[in-house]
């Protein structure tokens, strides 16, 4: 397994731990550790779909990463 594979998996897990954790009650959703997941998720996930040449998925987590960012400056 490459590193694009690795970076691929814990963007997985970072974005769907997040939501589980979201659904379940143990993290809010403007929590800034539901927002840094989202955001880390997003990169990592924009890292492996641009290497595999899945570029829908690339535009959806660019826009994924955006609304995360959004977030974080809302908050300042």
């Amino acid at each position: 397994m490459g590193i694009v594979e690795i970076i691929g998996w814990i963007g997985a897990v970072l974005i769907v731990g997040a939501y589980y954790l979201n659904i379940n009650g143990k993290l809010k959703s403007t929590s800034p550790g539901y927002i840094i997941c989202n955001l880390i998720g997003g990169v990592f996930f924009i890292i492996n779909t641009y290497a595999h040449k899945a570029y829908p998925s690339v535009l959806v987590n660019v826009v994924w990463v955006i609304i995360a960012l959004a977030a974080i400056l809302k908050k300042k």
